[in-house]
Order: C-alpha cells, then structure tokens, then sequence
C-alpha cells in the first residue's frame, strides 16, 4: 500500500534546504558543537608536482598550515582548472584533522576544499586577502 504524505510550500522548502544536491539525499542538521570538530585551516602551496602514479589525473600538493601545524602534503584531482603554476603560492582552506589516507605511493595528510562548477569541476576554496598560514576558519 503506498503513503502520500501532504506538504505545504513553507515545509518543502524546510525539506529542501537540507537536500545535497549531487546526491539526493538529505542532509543531517549539525551542532554548533559538532561543527566545530572540522578543524579547517588556511594554508600557502609551497611545493606542487604532478602525480604520476595517480589512476585520475592529479596533482600532489605540499601546503604550509603555519607554524603549529608546518607544511602537510595532499592530493587532488584539479588538474583540469588548475596547472602547477597557477598553484604555486595559492592559499587553500582545508580540513587538517581529517586521517591520513593512502593514495597509490603517496600519503595525504589533509584536504583541500572546493565546490564544482557547472561541469563538476573542482574550484577550489580559497580566501580574496591573504591571511596567516594556519589560520583557522569559523
């Protein structure tokens, strides 16, 4: 037997606000507490090399994060927008108390973060005046 279950205008847009859009499924309301677990830092690229050994193209990227947390290397598939010249110096926002994860030869140590385009290109996220490596993002 199938349920219908009757929504007013105000209540599908409550419902909607928590729909991921890339997935279709609904998103859990966090804490103010919760959100505050994400450690996001802003960090300079100092070092940027193609990553060979990658199944996707990407590239590796060594990130300073500042004196407390000192340079922390990752990976990321952007090479599409990006080239190594255009990253090195960038400042990037990134998650740096996430595990380190195993990627072919390398290890990642934090993530980069960004949003995707109208093609599912990763723009990465970034700041529009530099601010201190290390940084933290509330």
């Amino acid at each position: 037997m199938k349920k219908f279950v009757s929504f007013n205008s105000g209540q599908i847009w409550d419902y909607l606000r928590y729909l991921d859009v890339q997935t279709n499924n609904f998103l859990e309301t966090i804490t103010y507490n919760e959100f505050n677990k994400i450690d996001l830092r802003i960090g300079t690229v100092v070092r940027v090399e193609a990553f060979q050994e990658a199944k996707k193209p990407a590239y590796k990227l060594w990130i300073d994060l500042g004196p407390d947390l000192g340079i922390k290397k990752t990976s990321a598939q952007i090479t599409d927008l990006y080239s190594l010249e255009e990253l090195l110096g960038m400042q990037l926002i990134c998650v740096v108390n996430f595990a380190s994860k195993q990627i072919a030869n390398f290890t990642s140590e934090v993530l980069v973060t960004g949003f995707p385009d109208q093609n599912g290109k990763i723009v990465l996220a970034t700041v529009h005046t530099p601010v201190p490596n290390g940084s933290k993002l509330f």
